[in-house]
């Protein structure tokens, strides 16, 4: 009779989810494997099995949070009209970020102010990146945005628009008054209709 197996990919994830949330409340200074363990009604020996030691975890949260968002983006297929497609994964950023806020931060605040991605999570930030990129190079081929700075430029001006509308929503601090929810597609047509006649 085979051994079962324990440590599998459903704990770890389980582990995963349940350290993002305690990074996400209190930071990564709070992470204790032990608690995290007890928290997860698993022995202390699975996550160490699992991820290493506290830094391999952090890696492997920064990586699954990375891998979700990849996946995400996706799901916007391009279409015959790209100015329209980063409009459409400006929309993808935002619904990832409100589905996955604890996922979101892990990525994008300084959740993990002492955590320096390795190579490979960095190879994943420019896949994160990589659509919207792509996205702009097919609209200035085919003549919906400008030409005179490079697609990896006005990539990141769309990505932190969305970047900065979106945490503005997650921390609450949108002005009195203007809810971005209301708005956040036009604000992103109107960054798009920037680009297409600047230059």
């Amino acid at each position: 009779m085979p051994r079962l197996k324990t440590h599998d990919e459903a704990l770890r994830l389980r582990l995963i989810n349940r350290a993002a949330a305690t990074v996400f409340d209190r930071g990564a200074a709070a992470l204790s494997l032990r608690q995290l363990a007890a928290e997860a009604k698993t022995s202390t020996t699975a996550v160490y099995s699992l991820f290493g030691n506290k830094a391999g975890l952090l890696a492997s949260l920064y990586e699954e949070a990375a891998r979700l968002f990849v996946v995400r983006l996706g799901t916007v297929h391009p279409t015959a009209d790209p100015a329209y497609d980063v409009i459409r994964l400006g929309i993808a950023y935002r619904d990832y970020a409100l589905a996955n806020p604890h996922l979101y931060a892990i990525l994008f605040s300084d959740s993990l102010a002492q955590f320096e991605p390795a190579e490979e999570g960095q190879r994943e930030m420019l896949e994160m990146y990589q659509p919207l990129v792509d996205a702009v190079r097919r609209g200035q081929r085919d003549g919906q945005f400008t030409v005179e700075l490079a697609p990896e430029v006005v990539a990141l001006a769309c990505w932190a628009t969305a970047h900065g509308l979106v945490s503005l929503e997650l921390s609450g601090n949108e002005p009195p008054g203007l809810a971005i929810a209301d708005s956040y597609e036009r604000m992103l047509r109107a960054v798009v209709t920037g680009w297409r006649t600047a230059g």
